[in-house]
């Protein structure tokens, strides 16, 4: 069987598909993954193959538009979100229909923010699978994504275009689905932050925070990257704590505490099990992989997305969310402090990494993917 997965180019999407694309390869199946050119050099680090379509986008300067330059009236993301969406998917869509073409999969794989995906499946006559990366934010905009693709739709002949696919699956524990959301099969989730030299940490007799801020807030701003914030803030509760960075971040750390541990470009599964608590921004990756190891989170998000993330985990207890407008050096300090000493907030982050483990690996969701391709699309 042929299977063609697909991303716009931003990282964090890619490994969220990584271990199911491994997965096929490894029961014998022929995977191929398809993004904008600015990814092509990571998906070859992932060890996978890879076919550029389209051009890129400047996602960030979409984002810093819409959300730092201009924020809307009322606060939210969905239909700005929707647009950046929409650009990536008219970058793509052509040559993804023209890959597909040669390529023939029996099957599209995509995450649920590439549109292109269903667009090239539909034209197919193939099913699309939509692959989750975290909590299914986009569940709400069902009403939204289907004319958002009518045009580019209606240019391949099609009456409409499911962007929803023929099945989802999806890596978060079931405590944080939305009850809104499509029905969906469960995966579990497999930790892959990248292909950076792995660093684990001795254990302590006393706590540990690592303090992480994704990749995305330093390149829309310096003064949005917190973390060198976060850390001198926390430093005074002497707890131990580890710095976990990119290289391009490391520059803007400046002077940090003695004692703080900066670790670079180490993927955060190595880290996070020696941790007690995870400090971060809100992105699905870092969520689900501190999880994973059934670490609480305090997270302080400043775009729609990583409050959405931020938002289940709170809801569920396994974490806070403190705003960034609220986020002074004593209240940072209050809400570690109180997340360290708060057995029932570990006890529901574990209870999470349960949930986690107990759900089918993505070995398991080949099988799937082959029924899937052999039901009409």
């Amino acid at each position: 069987m042929r299977l063609l997965f697909t991303t716009w180019a931003w990282p964090s999407h890619l490994y969220a598909l990584v271990t199911q694309a491994w997965a096929c390869r490894a029961a014998g199946h022929e995977v191929l993954v398809a993004s904008q050119p600015a990814l092509a050099a990571e998906i070859g680090r992932c060890g996978l193959p890879a076919a550029v379509v389209g051009h890129d986008v400047d996602a960030v300067a979409m984002v810093r538009r819409y959300v730092i330059g201009a924020p809307r009236p009322g606060g939210g993301g969905g239909p700005r979100a929707a647009e950046m969406f929409l650009a990536h998917a008219e970058s793509m869509t052509d040559g993804l229909v023209a890959l597909a073409a040669g390529f023939r999969p029996d099957v599209v794989v995509y995450e649920p923010t590439a549109l292109a995906g269903p667009l090239a499946a539909a034209v197919q006559g193939v099913p699309a699978v939509r692959h989750l990366y975290g909590t299914d934010l986009l569940a709400r905009a069902g009403n939204v994504l289907p004319g958002l693709l009518a045009p580019l739709a209606e240019r391949y002949g099609l009456d409409a275009v499911d962007p929803f696919g023929a099945l989802t699956v999806d890596p978060t524990p079931p405590s944080l689905r939305p009850a809104a959301a499509p029905p969906a099969v469960p995966v579990r989730y497999v930790p892959f932050n990248g292909d950076g030299r792995p660093v684990t940490l001795p254990k302590t007799a006393g706590p540990r925070v690592c303090v992480t801020w994704g990749h995305t807030m330093a390149k829309l701003s310096a003064r949005r990257f917190l973390l060198p914030e976060v850390v001198r803030a926390v430093h005074p509760l002497g707890v131990e704590l580890v710095a976990a960075v990119s290289a391009a971040q490391a520059p803007l750390l400046g002077r940090l505490p003695e004692g703080v541990r900066v670790v670079v470009d180490a993927p955060l599964h190595g880290l996070l099990d020696a941790c007690d608590l995870v400090v971060a921004h809100g992105g699905a990756g870092t969520v689900l992989t501190a999880l994973y190891h059934g670490v609480p989170l305090l997270l302080v998000p400043q775009l729609p997305d990583h409050a959405g993330h931020a938002g289940a985990v709170a809801g569920v207890g396994a974490g806070r969310l403190l705003p960034a407008a609220d986020a002074t050096p004593e209240r940072l300090r209050e809400e570690c402090r109180r997340l360290l000493a708060d057995g029932a907030v570990r006890a529901c982050a574990r209870r999470l990494r349960e949930e986690m483990r107990r759900q089918p690996p993505p070995s398991a969701r080949v099988g799937d993917l082959v029924s899937a391709a052999r039901r009409p699309a």
